[in-house]
């Protein structure tokens, strides 16, 4: 046999020595023809770019007010509470994981509270007050909008706890809170009345 058909004949088995396991598999190409890329979230970079940030958030508030967050919630609400154990304190909360503006708005209201100091502000009314506009000056520092939805949501939110504290006997309606909540000047001034408590279908979620 020639060197050539020698030559040939390795060749041939070279090649199906490598079969299937050496020949990598075409990566399936998206709606723009770009291949996906393995373990990209949804949305690109600008998804992952979002988690982070929501990450870095939670990090930095938990440790920075020492807080334990007992639960994350699976519906829009939240809870702070102070836990007593052996002698010592712990701040305690609930709310949904921050996965957008509406989400971190909760999360860090229901924060708020602890970093103001549950029961420091009274009425009630203005200590929600209070931690919604502290959380949307936190929003503001870790660059996560605040929404029309976000506003409309502290609103309901307000007028709720206003519509409560009127039930539980407040006379008037604080000047900070009717400046918040964009009521008429003499509601400030006037007796709180049932028909002057801003109505509140129900509580918000």
């Amino acid at each position: 046999m020639t060197r050539a058909a020698i030559l040939a004949v390795l060749g041939r088995l070279i090649g199906r020595a490598g079969g299937k396991g050496d020949r990598q598999k075409p990566r399936r190409a998206g709606a723009n023809g770009a291949a996906k890329r393995s373990g990209t979230p949804p949305g690109g970079r600008r998804a992952g770019a979002a988690a982070a940030r929501y990450a870095l958030l939670v990090q930095e508030m938990t440790t920075r007010h020492s807080l334990t967050v007992k639960r994350w919630r699976t519906s829009m609400s939240g809870v702070a509470w102070m836990a007593r154990s052996r002698g010592r304190q712990f701040r305690m909360i609930e709310a949904p994981y921050p996965k957008s503006p509406m989400s971190a708005a909760i999360f860090l209201h229901e924060v708020g509270h602890h970093a103001i100091g549950l029961g420091a502000v009274k009425p009630r009314c203005l200590e929600e007050l209070a931690a919604w506009e502290w959380a949307l000056r936190a929003m503001e520092e870790f660059g996560i909008e605040v929404t029309p939805r976000v506003r409309k949501r502290m609103d309901a939110s307000l007028r709720y706890a206003l519509a409560k504290a009127a039930r539980r006997g407040l006379r008037r309606v604080p000047e900070p809170l009717a400046r918040a909540l964009r009521l008429p000047a003499e509601a400030a001034r006037s007796e709180l009345g049932e028909n002057q408590t801003p109505q509140v279908r129900a509580r918000p979620r």
